[in-house]
């Protein structure tokens, strides 16, 4: 059943899927729509419903009828808009709005659901260190300079010397500096994929993965995610019946649950992978964080299908712009190019920073202690919430992130909402969930749930959702 909307007619629906598939870059102006028979099959309704809801959408204009052709997008599209627009609710929570909550947070708020680490568990100190090294001994031409197209050197054969110690063999001309791993997972669409090509990711996912691909007209596919990666058999049937060019994922700490790529999944879709000609973005932006290192596929893959992507804004600060790419060495020479055409450089001040921080055995130090202090927040967060009926899909091995289920199959978003009006920002599962199979989960951040009232404020609107949903939540006994 494709038709998306719940109000209205049939026909009404109809129209409503078209004109979504057409603001969101699916249908593009010229693009043939699929035949009256073919709609009506796939959206479970008559043809004569669909011949309806064509006529009046040729009515509107928004698309235009070939006699003995068919039905095609008409005028041309409207500027381009990657949030989701939904005039029946006074709050939209989709990935653009988890966003906009991550870079302008609510005086006072508690990121319960945010991505990043508090600022009092970041290396301040170490970076303000970092800062006085860099002013008194950089050369100038980093102060007043663009970086080179690749970007700085020395940071490069840092990268490799780590990546290295994860099993991945690469030399560092096989690496291109970044802003960030936004960015450089942006170049890749940009250097791979065309509008209306479709692009594989998890089910849930990480929610940026969503907004950068609706941002380049792309066509995201989930497939689900388990506690080892993604499902195989659901990975094979998306290949074979959607032809994508591209799958995106966290092999390590997955964004969000939590889990970590198993061996051998691994080695099945990469199988996978060269049978049907796929490429792989691989996001490693939580290598750091790992206790026990996991499969890596560019690993396994030696950079020949796999591209691999990171930033030091999880582990480090995300006030320092670093990010990079490694792949094969034809690839990343036309990157490069591409950075310069889009963006010019990477900066020099931000990865002198990063490679004078990392450098520093302080760093080192520190990570073990971030990692052994989310391991006890952990501890004792998951217990604080089975108090108020909230569950882990698993216990992850390492990071900062839950994937927990509400109970009851409570709405996550309306307890979002709830939430906010006590300031505790949520991260609702269907965010993160391209199919919106995830309504009833929350993405949680342990290392921001330190305030009694983040738990307080939870079980309060998880009391006020389920007795709008006619359910008795009890009490509980803290």
């Amino acid at each position: 059943m494709l038709v998306e909307a719940t109000d209205g007619t049939l026909t009404e629906q109809v129209m409503a899927l078209v004109r979504t598939r057409i603001e969101r870059r699916q249908l593009v102006s010229g693009a043939r729509l699929p035949s009256v028979r073919a709609m009506a099959e796939a959206a479970g309704v008559s043809k004569s419903t669909v011949v309806e809801a064509y006529d009046r959408l040729v009515a509107e204009g928004a698309i235009r009828a070939r006699p003995g052709s068919g039905f095609y997008v008409a005028a041309p599209l409207a500027p381009l808009t990657i949030a989701a627009v939904d005039s029946r609710a006074d709050l939209a929570i989709d990935p653009l709005w988890m966003l906009r909550e991550s870079l302008s947070p609510r005086p006072g708020a508690i990121l319960a659901g945010g991505g990043c680490l508090p600022d009092d568990w970041l290396p301040v100190e170490l970076l303000r260190k970092g800062l006085r090294t860099i002013a008194r001994t950089a050369p100038l031409t980093s102060m007043t300079n663009y970086s080179t197209a690749m970007g700085s050197e020395p940071v490069r054969r840092l990268i490799a010397r780590r990546m290295g110690e994860q099993g991945v063999d690469v030399a560092t001309d096989q690496i291109l500096l970044t802003d960030s791993g936004t960015q450089a997972i942006d170049l890749i669409c940009r250097f791979l994929i065309e509008p209306g090509d479709v692009v594989l990711i998890d089910d849930p996912c990480y929610f940026n993965f969503q907004a950068l691909l609706r941002a380049h007209r792309a066509r995201p596919i989930g497939v689900p995610f388990t506690p080892h990666g993604p499902d195989v058999e659901a990975f094979q049937q998306a290949l074979e019946e959607h032809l994508p060019r591209l799958y995106i994922t966290n092999s390590a700490i997955h964004n969000p649950t939590g889990a970590s790529l198993s061996a051998p999944v691994a080695h099945r879709l990469l199988k996978l992978a060269e049978a049907h000609d796929l490429l792989i973005v691989e996001d490693d932006i939580f290598a750091d964080f790992e206790t026990v290192p996991s499969a890596r596929l560019a690993a396994f893959d030696g950079l020949d299908r796999v591209i691999r992507v990171g930033s030091f804004s999880k582990s480090l600060t995300s006030a320092v712009r670093c990010g990079h790419i490694a792949a094969r060495r034809d690839w990343i020479a036309a990157l490069a190019d591409l950075r310069i055409a889009t963006g010019m450089s990477s900066s020099p001040i931000s990865a002198e920073l990063v490679h004078t921080v990392l450098t520093d055995g302080a760093y080192r130090r520190h990570m073990e202690k971030i990692r052994g202090r989310l391991e006890q927040t952990m501890t004792r967060v998951i217990p604080r919430l089975a108090e108020i009926g909230i569950v882990p899909w698993i216990e992850p091995s390492g990071g900062m992130f839950l994937w927990a289920r509400l109970p009851d199959d409570l709405d996550a978003v309306a307890v979002t909402r709830h939430a906010l009006r006590s300031n505790i920002v949520l991260a609702p599962g269907n965010v993160f969930s391209v199919s919106q199979s995830a309504g009833s989960y929350l993405r949680l951040n342990v290392a921001r749930m330190g305030d009694d009232r983040v738990f307080e404020v939870l079980e309060a609107a998880m009391a006020h959702c389920g007795r709008g949903q006619g359910l008795a939540i009890p009490p509980s006994d803290h």
